[in-house]
Parts: structure tokens; C-alpha cells; sequence
């Protein structure tokens, strides 16, 4: 069968929805769809609609940005079924560090680097409900020019209730205080009848929403994600996409959508088998639409589309960076969430392998800030070569999330 066949072969609605990509129209959720349900020869030809897209946008840049992961407790409140993360605070592996060793792990971030500290964590019970802003004034003080990029919409939610403050009073005492940014996360699938199975209790879509809208209005920038792969259909997935354009033609603060396929293999739903039907994680197959299709559905209006090393590994990171995705995320330097639920890639990709790899995907790395300004671009084969002290470190000074929920001084009930 020749090229000529293969392309008459080729359902022609979906050749309509691409080629309306192609001239910056929008799709429609029934066309995001059917883009969802191709396969073969048309999944191929939608990986390479997202990729002319990127590079409309992005040209051949390719970002990382060097940051450190603090999950500070991982004691909550909140039982997600999909979560390996989060323990009861009656549990023996709970922890909580106290805001000196968030600032001192900061500060070692900083002195290898790092221009970002993302830090999220459980909701412990009876928290004091302005630690969020003790801790980024704690961290602005040592740190003044570090991006603080912390505290998801349900954090967010938390620390108002516990701090008897609307979110919005709350929002503008965190900006006060240094906040950067906030993470899209707790946002799973926007949908509720799938929340009430993975996540009941957790916080309501409206809630998620009003926190994130309510930020970009005091302009807060904000990530924006989802997590798949578990019961969702297609149809909740562009509905969840769908949700976000909507925020983001408002707003125009969404620096970037990040895919977080769902990882079963110590999840206590999936292992339990408490959901009927639940997929074991999302297919290979499955990632790559996901983030050819986000790339196609939201265009322009999202520039920056993320795949996640930590979740999907380096050697399929690599090829969707053919397929839509322009950004590779943080070195991280601590991971605890994945890796809790099962992620075997590590805790730390060196700056030098980000490099490498995005330069074998034939694109042109750069390193970058929080909100996408790019701090240097890595063209020459020396450059990409370079060894700082990130590099070189022996990642095992850093700790590891085995080793933390061991540590009896940061043991959560001697708090």
C-alpha cells in the first residue's frame, strides 16, 4: 500500500479537524473526540499536526528548569483512593519537616542551581492555617530572587478555612509573602462523577476553579493539569480540557498543561480493586494522544505543553517531545509523590541528561524560569556537555522519600 492510498484511506472528518488546526481554528469538543478515538495511520498524522504546532509556537526549543521538589508532610487529611502518597497521622511512616528544614533544603537547592522550589504537601490535621505563608516568607527572607512554586488549589482551600480567610484574602497574603506561582494539581479529571469514585471528599470542581481563577486575577500565574488513565473516558478528558481553555481565554495565566498518567502499581484504589473497570495506568498509546491532542485542542492558547520525565521515563519523554510537547519540567532533585506510587525513573535528572536528551530528539535545549523565560539556550555539543555541580553530586545527599518516612525526628506524632 503506497503514501497516496494510506492518505484517501484516512477518515476525512478527521483530515477536516486538522487541517482547521492547521489554519489557528478551534476545535470543537465532539471534534477533540474524535481525534481521541483515531488510531493507526491517523494517530500518526495527529502526532504530526501537534508537532507543526509546536513548532509554530515554539519553534525548536525544547525547556527544563532546575528545581527541587519539598513535600513537606505527607500526613493528610484527605484519603484519595488513587493516593500512595498521603498517610493517616495515626501511621508510624508519617512525617512533617519543620519550615528550617524547608528553608535549608532551599537554600542546598539554590547553591546547586536551582531557580525554583515547588513544594506541596498533605493537609495535617489541626494545621496552623498560615504555615503556607510562614513558610514562603521564611524561604523569601534567605532566598529573596528564588520562585517560590507551591500550594495546590486544595491547599489553597485548606489553608483558608484553617486561617478562617477567604480565598482571595488568603491568595493576596501568600503573594505578599513571595508566592511565584501555584501548581494545577488536585485538579485529577474536572469532572464530578469521576472525583466522587477516585476522590471523595476531596476538594468540589467549583472550588478548584474559584482558586485558580481567583489567583490569576491577582496575577498569579498557575500550571494546569490532569491525571488519566484510571476510569475516565474520553468524553470527561475533553471536558476537563475543555474547562481550561474556557479559564485560559479569560485569564491568560496558565503557563503551561501538564499530562500525569496515573501510576496503579501502589495505588490503594487499583490494588484494592475498590473501582470496578479501573485501568492499570494509561498505554503508551494513550500518552501520546494525550498530549498530541491537548497540543491540537488548545493551540495557541496554551503555548507550553509538559511531559512529565517522572511519570513516563526518559525514552518515551523523548518521543513525545515529537508529538506536541515542548517542555521537559525539573530536574526535581527530591521526588516523593510518584515515587510512593510506584515510579521506578528516580528522583533527579541531572541537567546535563535533560540536555542530552532533547538534543537526540533533535531539538535545541534550553534551560528556563518558572514562567517560561528562557535563561540560556544550548546549542553547541560543549555546552550541552557541561558539567555544573548538579551534575556531578552524588544524588544520595539529597535523602530519599524511603529514607524520610524512617527519620524518627521528623516523625509527625512527636510534633
Amino acid at each position: 500500500m503506497n503514501i497516496d492510498t494510506i492518505l484517501k484511506n484516512i477518515d476525512p472528518e478527521i483530515s477536516i479537524i486538522l487541517d482547521n488546526s492547521l489554519s489557528n481554528k478551534e476545535i470543537s469538543n465532539s471534534e477533540a473526540i474524535k481525534l481521541f478515538n483515531s488510531k493507526d495511520v491517523e494517530l500518526s498524522l495527529i502526532n504530526l499536526i501537534a508537532d507543526e504546532l509546536r513548532r509554530r509556537e515554539n519553534g525548536n526549543t525544547v525547556t527544563y528548569v532546575i528545581n527541587r521538589n519539598i513535600n513537606f508532610t505527607n500526613v493528610c487529611v484527605k484519603q484519595c483512593g488513587f493516593c500512595a502518597f498521603s498517610r493517616d497521622f495515626r501511621q508510624e511512616e508519617g512525617y512533617i519537616l519543620p519550615i528550617e528544614e524547608i528553608v535549608s533544603r532551599a537554600k542546598e537547592a539554590w547553591k546547586f542551581g536551582a531557580t525554583e522550589v515547588c513544594i506541596q504537601a498533605g493537609l495535617p490535621p489541626n494545621m496552623d492555617g498560615y504555615l503556607y505563608i510562614d513558610i514562603c516568607r521564611a524561604i523569601k527572607k534567605e532566598l529573596p530572587d528564588i520562585h517560590i512554586h507551591a500550594f495546590s488549589p486544595e491547599e489553597i482551600l485548606y489553608a483558608s478555612l484553617r486561617s478562617n480567610t477567604s480565598v482571595l484574602e488568603y491568595l493576596k497574603m501568600l503573594k505578599e509573602e513571595g508566592i511565584g506561582s501555584l501548581p494545577g494539581t488536585s485538579a485529577e479529571i474536572l469532572v464530578k462523577e469521576v472525583r466522587n469514585k477516585i476522590s471523595p471528599g476531596r476538594i468540589s470542581v467549583e472550588d478548584w476553579i474559584n482558586v485558580i481563577r481567583t489567583a490569576h486575577q491577582l496575577d498569579i500565574f498557575t500550571t494546569s493539569t490532569i491525571m488519566y488513565g484510571h476510569i475516565e473516558t474520553y468524553e470527561n478528558i475533553v471536558t476537563h480540557l475543555d474547562i481550561l481553555r474556557k479559564i485560559q481565554k479569560e485569564t491568560k495565566h496558565f503557563t503551561e498543561f501538564v499530562p500525569l498518567s496515573f501510576i496503579h502499581t501502589e495505588s490503594p484504589m487499583y490494588n484494592q480493586g475498590a473501582i470496578h473497570d479501573m485501568k492499570p495506568g494509561a498505554e503508551g498509546v494513550e500518552i501520546m494522544k494525550m498530549h498530541a491532542i491537548s497540543r491540537i485542542f488548545f493551540n495557541s492558547q496554551i503555548k507550553n505543553i509538559q511531559v512529565s520525565w517522572v511519570k513516563e521515563g526518559q525514552k518515551l519523554s523523548q518521543i513525545i517531545l515529537g508529538a506536541g510537547a515542548n517542555d521537559l519540567g525539573g530536574c526535581l532533585i527530591n521526588e516523593s509523590i510518584s515515587t510512593s506510587a510506584g515510579s521506578q525513573y528516580g528522583q533527579l535528572l541531572r541537567p546535563k541528561d535533560m540536555r542530552k536528551l532533547i538534543r537526540s530528539s533533535g531539538k535545541v535545549p534550553a534551560q528556563r524560569t518558572s514562567t517560561y523565560k528562557i535563561i540560556k539556550e544550548f546549542e553547541k555539543q560543549e555546552q550541552i556537555e557541561y558539567e555544573s555541580n548538579l551534575d556531578r553530586i552524588d544524588p544520595s545527599i539529597f535523602g530519599s522519600y524511603k529514607e524520610l518516612i524512617t527519620l524518627n525526628k521528623y516523625r509527625f506524632k512527636n510534633k
